[in-house]
């Protein structure tokens, strides 16, 4: 039998996977690393810990699984998106990699609309410049640590980074170079028009390929490393939400799905060109060539989550060790108790600053409404609607492009929760469904390799063949009616506090 491999390299871990050939898992393996934050708002990685991480988790299903290694016939890669990682003339790693999360790019955002014009800067990229994005983080080091870009000969993105690592090749793909502000979104290639403005070397710039494409095969280092066959394929691969929505089928028109994952997305696929002139969601190239998908982002959802577990509900962890469960399960069910809207508790999940709708890096996280009746299950679950009524703006704004929307998949780690499902038909009034397999990226990555090696005949056909429905959710009246009243408290609460954030920041 043929096999796959997926790899999604997230941001709390990597995750690799091996399928057979009929895109069943056989076995799979995750390897955690830490997140650094330096400053307020500044967020950093290392992408040597993405290598190990990598390392270890393939050399584990590949020695574990018992497989033939020159059966492995391709790996797709998935990956956090618009890191920034630079390597000097000997291919070392020149500083931390600045990750998506990272809010300390304001100025270059303004430098980048000055130079571009913000009219023209949309026209190409389909994108306003954004401090989550590549480009103003390449702009920052150039002016702050000239001598470190000075060095720099080869700009990756993090996936990227591991694919040099594993092919000696300096090539992106699509989907991810979509997120970096240097791509002609329209054409598909690097835009010479917005490197010029920009003064930046295109050598620097890894080669673009389409996602199911062959990018390279593994070095004899590598091989040696992982126990992997020289003679496996790697494909381009694509970014995160990108991967996802070929491993939850959405690969049509019609088709979207919301993730709950370290950020929170919700994405519709797309055949046909389409961008919001306001710039409050994001246009991307997807995996599918010759197509693209619309997505709005939430900055923290599971960050959310994890934060208030890891700050304010560390119980959970030993009463989840006690009986053998996940901290999360204890924190859903507890949720669960709590009735609608959190005994009218609000939580505004800006910890990270926001991104859709309100491209503001200066926003910050609020619980409104706390009184000495609110309880830790009841945070719980604010924080749960908090975060689906930021993905409801992202919702509402698909809408409004004339995006349609017909079949919603959820998946990521929030995915799993039924309550955290449940919440979403509510506030989108539309049914919710889950997939049979829990791989998400993995999966859609390691389709694409099907693709790129010969075994599937087309992305759209190998999702047909492989992906299965597994649960539905049906949106519930009464709840539907509340979540309406309070999502409109919840936004107005943004446009009343717009105005404090900025003199926060100041302070």
């Amino acid at each position: 039998m043929n096999y796959l491999i997926g790899i999604d390299i997230g941001t709390s871990a990597t995750k690799t996977v091996l399928f057979n050939e009929n895109c069943q898992a056989v076995q799979s393996a995750s390897h955690e690393y830490p997140l650094y934050q330096p400053q307020n708002g500044w967020a950093e990685q290392e992408p040597m810990d993405w290598y190990q991480a990598v390392v270890m988790t393939i050399r584990k299903v590949v020695f574990e699984s018992g497989v033939n290694p020159k059966d492995i016939k391709g790996i797709g890669l998935s990956g956090q998106m618009h890191g920034l990682v630079m390597l000097d003339a000997h291919n070392e790693v020149i500083r931390p990699s600045i990750i998506w999360c990272d809010q300390r790019t304001a100025k270059e955002c303004d430098e980048i609309t000055k130079k571009v014009g913000a009219k023209r800067l949309i026209e190409i990229t389909a994108n306003p410049a954004l401090t989550g994005f590549t480009a103003s983080k390449i702009l920052w080091v150039r002016n702050h640590e000239p001598e470190n870009y000075r060095r720099c000969r080869h700009i990756l993105l993090p996936k990227d980074f591991i694919r040099y690592c594993m092919t000696g090749e300096y090539a992106t793909e699509v989907s991810d170079a979509s997120g970096m502000q240097l791509l002609d979104i329209p054409h598909r290639c690097w835009s010479q028009e917005v490197l010029d403005k920009l003064d930046i070397d295109p050598s620097l710039l890894a080669k673009v390929y389409e996602s199911p494409e062959v990018t390279g095969t593994i070095t004899k280092q590598f091989a040696k490393e992982t126990g992997l066959s020289t003679e496996t394929v790697v494909v381009g691969g694509a970014g995160d939400n990108a991967a996802a929505a070929v491993g939850t089928g959405i690969v049509e028109d019609g088709k979207a799905f919301t993730t709950i994952g370290t950020s929170g997305v919700v994405f519709a696929h797309t055949s046909h060109l389409s961008i919001d002139p306001k710039g409050r969601v994001h246009t991307f190239c997807c995996a599918v060539p010759g197509c693209w998908h619309v997505m709005g982002v939430t900055q923290a959802a599971g960050l959310s989550l994890k934060w208030f577990r890891d700050t304010l509900a560390q119980n959970y962890s030993a009463k989840a060790k006690e009986q053998g469960v996940d901290d999360y399960v204890l924190m859903d069910k507890d949720a669960e108790a709590v009735p609608i809207g959190s005994r009218r508790l609000l939580y505004l999940p800006y910890l990270m600053g926001e991104r859709t709708p309100h491209l503001n890096p200066n926003c910050r996280g609020v619980f409104f409404g706390l009184s000495a009746i609110h309880t830790q299950a009841d945070m719980i679950r604010a924080v749960m609607e908090g975060v689906s009524y930021s993905l409801k703006d992202c919702y509402e704004i698909l809408q409004e492009m004339g995006v349609s929307v017909d079949e919603m998949m959820a998946c990521g780690g929030g995915g799993k929760s039924p309550l955290w499902r449940q919440m979403l038909a509510d506030m989108y009034g539309c049914e919710v469904k889950t997939i049979a397999s829990q791989e998400g990226p993995a999966l859609g990555v390691a389709i694409l390799a099907g693709v790129g090696s010969g075994l599937f005949k087309s992305v759209p056909q190998a999702c047909h063949d492989f992906i299965e429905v597994a649960t539905y959710c049906q949106p519930k009246e009464p709840e539907s009616a509340y979540y309406e009243k309070g999502h409109k408290l919840y936004q107005k609460l943004y446009r009343q506090l717009k105005d404090c954030y900025t003199d926060l920041a100041a302070l």
